[in-house]
């Protein structure tokens, strides 16, 4: 599976969607430790080893291996500037993730740029359901940018022209009041709520769940 980048914001710095990798790892713990009281609503508790670059790289591992085997697609999204080892190129259109999730407090430095956010498409399903589920967080110092929302689209897109999904489905808390919104922007319907759905933030929680058809097309395989 090839997965092109894709320019979110030309900048300076110019800020793209690219496809994650094992030196993503020290950025995205450090990303993890700065910003947790500000993620901790929307995730699961982590353990101490979650928030080191030891934790982030077998974790990154397991969804590379995952992604190798055509189960999950994992991004970031990362600020490149001039010069930058690793600059991705642009994708075929400019524009302006377990649960949904926002609100990180700044970024940090990995891989090629600094990472500001990440989108997951995961548990990619064949056959005549053709679905994936679908999460995203965007670092605080990003947000009102439009940034979720252009790469949510962008990330829909890829699942219908590159996967060929019929749908994708994302679940948020009803009190993540961003998330609903860039659901909506992006063609999301809500279609029920699911009773303790998620154990997040130390609890079992419901979850509004939301679904984008893609297309109507029949199944390739």
């Amino acid at each position: 599976m090839h997965v092109e980048p894709f320019t979110l914001s030309p900048g300076p710095p110019r800020l793209v969607l690219r496809q994650a990798r094992l030196a993503d790892a020290p950025a995205l713990a450090e990303a993890y430790r700065a910003s947790w009281e500000h993620l901790r609503r929307w995730e699961p508790r982590r353990d101490a080893g979650f928030f080191t670059p030891a934790g982030q790289e077998a974790r990154l591992r397991e969804r590379l291996r995952q992604f190798e085997a055509g189960q999950l697609v994992p991004w970031v999204l990362a600020e490149e500037r001039p010069g930058e080892a690793g600059g991705a190129e642009d994708g075929a259109r400019g524009g302006a993730e377990g649960g949904t999730g926002s609100g990180a407090e700044g970024g940090a430095e990995g891989g090629a740029g600094r990472v500001v956010g990440a989108v997951t498409l995961s548990q990619l399903v064949r056959g005549p359901f053709r679905s994936a589920s679908l999460g995203y967080w965007v670092a605080a110092s990003h947000t009102g940018r439009g940034l979720a929302t252009a790469a949510v689209r962008q990330v829909c897109r890829f699942a219908r022209e590159s996967l060929s999904l019929h749908r994708i489905e994302a679940s948020v808390l009803p009190y993540n009041a961003a998330s609903l919104q860039v659901l909506a922007r992006c063609g999301f319907e809500r279609i029920g709520t699911a009773r303790a759905y998620l154990h997040i933030d130390g609890a079992w929680r419901d979850h509004e769940l939301h679904q984008c058809v893609l297309h109507d097309e029949e199944p390739a395989d």
